[in-house]
């Protein structure tokens, strides 16, 4: 009966409040660790490092591809967020743009060992690609269009170029010690015409 308060049997069941913080722990440490030691990373050490159980991660995600595909969302989710955040909180819009693009890479590095895994045939992994794009382009558009207008940067950088630039940076040879993929994105940002 409409109104009563009960759910609907096409509406999903929400998560308790307590249950979205410890799948937004759980994404954060996942994340860490898929950094620092790779997609394949056991589950043991997610855990740990969330301050979970492993039966906590395999019930918010039964398989590594969808614990992968969550982290990816998450990881895009936090850079579109953290754009307008830094624009509001930063001393200038350069800073900003320089903030961000910092979060940006961190997000590469990892994305770059999660691309790998996703790209086993799972049919879950083919929208992910237009979301990175539709949820972060508005944001770096912003960012630069915000630099610009304050006379910081170059007033023909092209978001999408800039964005595509900074990812071919970032897909560099990470086996070899010489290559900092973070110190040519600081150049490139450096180059843009910033103090």
């Amino acid at each position: 009966m409409p109104g009563s308060g009960e759910q609907t049997e096409l509406a999903p069941p929400r998560k308790r409040a307590d249950a979205r913080r410890n799948e937004q722990t759980l994404l954060a440490a996942a994340a860490a660790v898929f950094v620092t030691a790779g997609v394949d990373a056991p589950v043991r050490d997610i855990a740990k490092a969330a301050g979970v159980g492993m039966g906590t991660i395999y019930r918010h995600f039964p398989t590594r591809a969808d614990l992968i595909i969550a982290v990816y969302r998450h990881q895009v989710d936090a850079c579109a967020e953290a754009g307008p955040a830094l624009l509001a909180s930063s001393e200038s819009p350069y800073a900003a743009l320089q903030r961000w693009i910092d979060l940006f890479v961190d997000f590469l590095i990892t994305k770059h060992g999660l691309a790998g895994t996703l790209q086993s045939g799972d049919a879950r992994s083919g929208p992910l690609h237009a979301y990175f794009l539709d949820r972060l382009r508005p944001v770096i558009a912003s960012l630069i269009e915000a630099a610009q207008q304050a006379g910081q940067i170059r007033g023909d950088v092209d978001p999408f170029g800039f964005l595509y630039a900074v990812g071919n940076l970032c897909a560099g040879d990470r086996n070899d010690p010489r290559y900092d993929a973070r110190a040519m994105v600081h150049l490139l940002v450096a180059g843009l015409g910033g103090q």
